[in-house]
């Protein structure tokens, strides 16, 4: 008799769904910079803020009438676990910013709870980034992020700002949060970007 049973395969590394560094979960840890913001969706708004000053705001009514896309994407963490096929639905930012008049290149993401995520406004745009509100059928619990994230999944999960509440549009890349603390600036997780310098 074979020491390993048939069709075992171990714990996944490496592959091509797989960044360097990364091991498979099939959990969904929760990792929060903070205490959890629980905020009712009556009280909820979302608003985008250009570099000259305007705004755009969404309450949760205007955000629910929104056309909205089933997104099935893989999630990288610094922390080396990745969660493969995981199901939401959102908002393009592409729909939030069809009216955004804007020459920006870097957004300020920020949260309900005073987090802090910067990106490149190029990176939110195309059909990579959403406002996510359900997770896997059910509406997106308060741990991982409700009533409504970010999810920006093709760089490290901290760039994808639980609890979101706008963005503000700049001509500076100013650092976020787990910037100023030494992660890294952009953070593509097939890059292994995880800490300033890499």
């Amino acid at each position: 008799m074979g020491i390993v049973s048939p069709g075992f395969t171990g714990r996944r590394r490496g592959g091509s769904d797989l960044p360097p560094g990364q091991y498979l979960t099939r959990d969904f840890p929760v990792l929060s910079a903070g205490p959890t913001p629980h905020i009712l969706t009556e009280h909820w708004e979302f608003s985008i803020a250009s570099e000259t000053g305007e705004v755009y705001r969404w309450d949760w009514q205007a955000l629910q009438a929104l056309p909205a896309e089933d997104i099935t994407t893989d999630l990288h963490c610094v922390t080396r676990w990745s969660k493969l096929g995981t199901d939401w639905k959102g908002v393009s930012l592409d729909t939030l910013f069809e009216d955004v008049e804007t020459g920006a290149d870097f957004v300020m993401a920020h949260s309900y709870g005073g987090y802090t995520t910067n990106l490149p406004l190029e990176d939110l745009l195309d059909g990579q980034a959403w406002i996510a509100y359900e997770y896997d059928g059910d509406p997106l619990a308060a741990e991982h992020g409700g009533p409504a994230r970010l999810l920006v999944p093709h760089l490290y999960l901290w760039k994808s700002a639980k609890w979101v509440r706008g963005l503000v549009l700049s001509d500076t890349n100013d650092l976020g949060f787990w910037e100023t603390a030494g992660y890294h600036e952009y953070g593509d997780p097939w890059k292994e970007q995880r800490y300033a310098g890499d």
